[in-house]
């Protein structure tokens, strides 16, 4: 089943209005459907597709299998013969020979790191290749996909050998939410948007977790068979991701996203926290962090200097991730040992609390859903993240859900989820734009994004210029 994408679908489909070959990058992190998308694109628009797949780091994995495994795909999908070439620049000459000649033709050389991870010149041959043997084929696009986002980066989108070669970089993020309630499939009209939120609030937009949800099933049923059991994907998924796209190097970024899910934290911060030096080595591993698409780098602009904050703060945005680390990771032993049960998910503790916050990093992470609701559909942005200000002598420290600024104004973003939500709501709010440096001539909007039972007294104060039900922005 194949979901949502359609834009980055046309995308790769203008391709083909070329005269020439097109090199493509495609990125993101493990689950989210690069290969599905690459292998949907191809099944609509192209009469041949050939998918060439590096082997994930193992015991016994090293560049001889890697050839290997190279020529066997190629010979599977061609009939060409299987001969193990003695290197990168044979087995490209190899594959050159075996493309078709007529028709469009897709090529996927998908988890490209792992395929070249054991051979330093493996860049500069792929690039030889392309200029002097892919390139010359009509009809013909390549993509380079992988999901260690850092490599392509480097090697491809940076490196002096690829520069102006690339048509196309495809950065795959989750599915916005609407798309995912097609995974409910005939189920989702019945359904409750509450129970859908539950799950999304653990899964995220991640296709392949949303795939594993058996619609006949309750949310608390889905989330007990995912997360609480030994063979559930969910409880084992978080440590194989980190393998398969780090390999031996994935413990120090573990350790970064276990000091995240704990609250955004600076550059600075966060050495402290890991008891390390604020190093290079440190900011390179953010920036693969957030290329994989695990943490965002919130950065904001200063309402009155009109510049960017002096201090990003980096955030753990995937929903999946923040829940292992937050609730399943504490459990492992009881849960491997069949000790962990319970009869209703809603008794277990904290539940509540990390719902609601797993809720607010999602609508976080899909604040567009949010802008024809508050007026802002098609207008300019300057900046929309969460908002954070350090206290001074003249103000204390502000710390806003979701800021989004246009030229004009400020829109300050609540969001709530609690059964109740009353006047304390009101009192946080003005508490917030108190301390908000705001320029003059700039003007203040607020706005709750709620889901549960909000007060009437709330809505008639008028505190909140947009009280949005999360309903709504679905609407």
């Amino acid at each position: 089943m194949f979901i949502g994408r359609e834009d980055l679908l046309e995308k790769l489909k203008g391709l083909w209005q070329k005269n020439v070959p097109s090199l493509v990058t495609c990125r993101g992190r493990r689950r989210i459907g690069k290969s599905t998308l690459i292998r949907e694109f191809a099944a609509r628009t192209a009469n041949h597709f050939i998918s060439l797949e590096g082997q994930a780091p193992g015991a016994g994995i090293n560049g001889v299998t890697q050839l290997t495994s190279f020529a066997e795909q190629l010979s599977i999908q061609t009939n060409s013969p299987n001969i193990v070439p003695q290197n990168w620049l044979q087995a490209f000459q190899m594959l050159d020979n075996a493309l078709p000649k007529s028709g469009k033709t897709v090529l996927l050389l998908d988890e490209i790191s792992w395929m070249g991870a054991y051979d330093a010149t493996f860049p500069s041959t792929l690039k030889i290749a392309w200029d002097k043997m892919f390139s010359r084929h009509e009809s013909l696009i390549v993509v380079l996909c992988g999901s260690v986002s850092s490599w392509i980066s480097k090697n491809i989108l940076q490196g002096t050998g690829f520069v102006g070669r690339a048509s196309l970089d495809l950065v795959v993020g989750e599915l916005p939410l609407k798309d995912c309630f097609s995974f409910w499939r005939s189920s989702a009209k019945r359904v409750s948007l509450q129970e859908k939120l539950d799950l999304l609030s653990i899964t995220g937009g991640v296709p392949k977790y949303l795939e594993e949800l058996n619609p006949a099933l309750s949310t608390d049923e889905n989330i007990r068979a995912l997360c609480f059991s030994p063979e559930g994907l969910l409880f084992r998924d978080f440590n194989q991701i980190f393998h398969e796209v780090f390999g031996n190097r994935s413990t120090i970024r573990q350790d970064i996203l276990k000091a995240l899910s704990n609250g955004p934290l600076t550059v600075t911060a966060l050495a402290e926290a890991l008891g390390k030096e604020t190093s290079g080595h440190l900011s390179d591993y953010l920036e693969e962090l957030e290329l994989s698409g695990f943490i965002a780098k919130d950065m904001w602009i200063n309402p009155r200097t009109k510049k960017p904050a002096l201090m990003a703060r980096y955030r753990l945005k995937d929903n999946y991730a923040r829940f292992y680390l937050h609730y399943i990771e504490p459990r492992i032993h009881e849960v491997e040992n069949g000790l962990y049960q319970f009869t209703s998910l809603e008794n277990l503790p904290g539940w509540q609390t990390i719902l609601g916050l797993q809720f607010e990093n999602m609508m976080v992470g899909n604040f567009q859903l949010l802008l024809p609701k508050i007026g802002l559909n098609g207008v300019s942005l300057l900046s929309a993240s969460p908002y954070y200000s350090a206290p001074t002598k003249a103000r204390e420290g502000c710390q806003i859900d979701l800021l989004i600024q246009s030229r004009k104004a400020l829109y300050v973003v609540e969001v709530k989820r609690k059964s109740e939500i009353g006047m304390e709501a009101v009192r946080e709010m003005e508490h917030k734009v108190e301390q908000l440096s705001v320029p003059r001539g700039m003007s203040v909007r607020t706005v709750l994004v709620y889901d549960g039972h909000l007060a009437p007294k709330v809505q008639a104060d008028g505190s909140f210029d947009f009280a949005i039900p999360v309903e709504e922005l679905f609407i």
